[in-house]
C-alpha cells in the first residue's frame, strides 16, 4: 500500500479567490453606475459595427425561434472567446504557483507578469488599436485585468506565504474557500435576504443614516448574512467543488 503526499494548499490563493469573489458580491453595494456612453470615435463605430455583425450573421446560422438581432444590456455573445482567454492566464498564475521555483522567483514572476501586462493594456486602449471596455470583455480589458490580477496574486502570496502573516485574511478566505457558493449566492438568495431585511426591518430602515447611504447599509448586511453563512459551512468542513 503506497501514501501519497498531499499537496499544500496555498491560504494566500483561497484568500485572492475571496478577494475577487468578494468584488463581484459587492455589487449589490451599487457604489456606482455602469457607464452608459462609449468613445465615440471611428475606430470604436468600425469595431462595434463589426462585432455585431459577426455575431448576428453567426448566431443566426442555427435554428432559432426568432432572429437573433442582439443581447440586452450591451453584452455581446462571442465576448466568450476573450473571456476564455482570461482563464488561460489563471493557468498561468496557477503553474507558477505548483511550480518548484523559489518563492522570491514566484514573487517576481507575479510581478513582471503584472506590470507588462497593464503597460501593454494601457498602449492598446492608448493609441486606438482597442478600447478597453469590461462590458464587452474586450481583448484589451483582458490584458489589462490580468496585470492587475497578477499584482494582486504577487501581494497576497508574499504577506500571507512568504511573510506567513495569514490572520487578517481570515474573513477573504471564508469566502475563497467556497467560491461556488459564494458566486450561487450573489445570483440567488441576496434577492430573498433583501426582502426578508425590508419585512423583518421595515421598507425605510436602510435610510437610518439618510437616502443617499441606503444601498450601502442594506447592500452591507445582505454581505454580512452571506458571509455569516459561508463562515458556518467552513467551521462544518462543507466545501461544495468541481
Amino acid at each position: 500500500m503506497t501514501t501519497q503526499n498531499q499537496p499544500i494548499r496555498l491560504q494566500s490563493a483561497d484568500v485572492y479567490r475571496g478577494f475577487v469573489m468578494l468584488l463581484m458580491m459587492a455589487e449589490v453595494l451599487q457604489f456606482h453606475k455602469i457607464s452608459e456612453a462609449l468613445p465615440t470615435n471611428s475606430f470604436w463605430q468600425f469595431m462595434a459595427f463589426n462585432q455585431s455583425h459577426v455575431e448576428s450573421w453567426f448566431l443566426n446560422l442555427f435554428p432559432r425561434e426568432n432572429p437573433f438581432v442582439a443581447n440586452d444590456g450591451g453584452y455581446v455573445t462571442l465576448s466568450f472567446i476573450p473571456t476564455l482567454a482570461t482563464m488561460i492566464l489563471g493557468l498561468f498564475a496557477g503553474n507558477v504557483l505548483i511550480s518548484e521555483k523559489a518563492d522570491n522567483q514566484k514573487l517576481r514572476t507575479f510581478l513582471i507578469y503584472g506590470i507588462v501586462s497593464l503597460l501593454i493594456g494601457f498602449l492598446l486602449n492608448y493609441f486606438g488599436i482597442c478600447p478597453n471596455v469590461k462590458r464587452i470583455w474586450t481583448p484589451t480589458w483582458v490584458i489589462f485585468s490580468g496585470g492587475w490580477c497578477f499584482l494582486l496574486m504577487a501581494f497576497f502570496y508574499y504577506v500571507i506565504d512568504i511573510q506567513q502573516k495569514q490572520k487578517w485574511g481570515y474573513w477573504l478566505m471564508i469566502i475563497g474557500m467556497n467560491s461556488i457558493v459564494a458566486y450561487i449566492f450573489a445570483h440567488t438568495i441576496d434577492g430573498y435576504i433583501s426582502k426578508a431585511l425590508h419585512t423583518h426591518l421595515g421598507e425605510n430602515y436602510d435610510t437610518i443614516f439618510g437616502i443617499p447611504y441606503r444601498t450601502i447599509i442594506h447592500g452591507g448586511l445582505i454581505l454580512l448574512f452571506e458571509w455569516l453563512i459561508l463562515n458556518w459551512m467552513y467551521k462544518k468542513k462543507i466545501f461544495i467543488r468541481i
